[in-house]
């Protein structure tokens, strides 16, 4: 975990990758040339300790992961606003890694597990979806660096 300000709201890494898991979807934040700074809500789903997503075969997106591979990506779990308090009880996590595109099996397991992930009550209709448009998609994996967790409780 990452050096954090409030050391008390701090989670563990296992819990940190149960957020990401169950995390409806994420931000990814990458670069341009210009040192710009984008970010970008998507779908992904987590394979092996790595995230996975898909996107259009060209944007800006791809733009800057072409020029910088080094991205962040962060992830919102429950939310909970406590206006009595004037705070929220939340849970956040906030991924550093390098992202590469994937090709071939992997591509095809990174599409299942959106799939899996989104369309679970629809997997054959989703498998011939997938054979349909695969080659017009691009798929890219994030290989993680460094987690960081954060939660309010109360």
């Amino acid at each position: 975990m990452n050096e954090l300000r409030r050391k008390d709201r701090g989670i563990p890494f296992e819990k940190s990758k149960a957020i990401l898991e169950k995390g409806e979807y994420g931000v990814l934040s990458t670069t341009n040339r210009n040192g710009t700074p984008y970010g970008v809500p998507l779908n992904y789903s987590m394979i092996d300790n790595s995230i996975y997503f898909h996107c259009a075969v060209e944007g800006q997106k791809i733009d800057n992961i072409t020029h910088n591979k080094f991205v962040s990506f962060s992830v919102v779990g429950k939310t909970e606003i406590l206006p009595d308090q004037f705070g929220t009880k939340y849970q956040s996590v906030i991924v550093s890694g390098e992202v590469a595109e994937v090709f071939d099996d992997d591509k095809q397991a990174a599409l299942e597990g959106l799939l899996k992930k989104y369309s679970l009550e629809f997997i054959e209709k989703g498998m011939k979806y997938i054979e349909g448009f695969k080659d017009k998609t691009r798929v890219f994996k994030i290989t993680i660096n460094r987690i960081t967790g954060k939660a309010r409780t109360q």
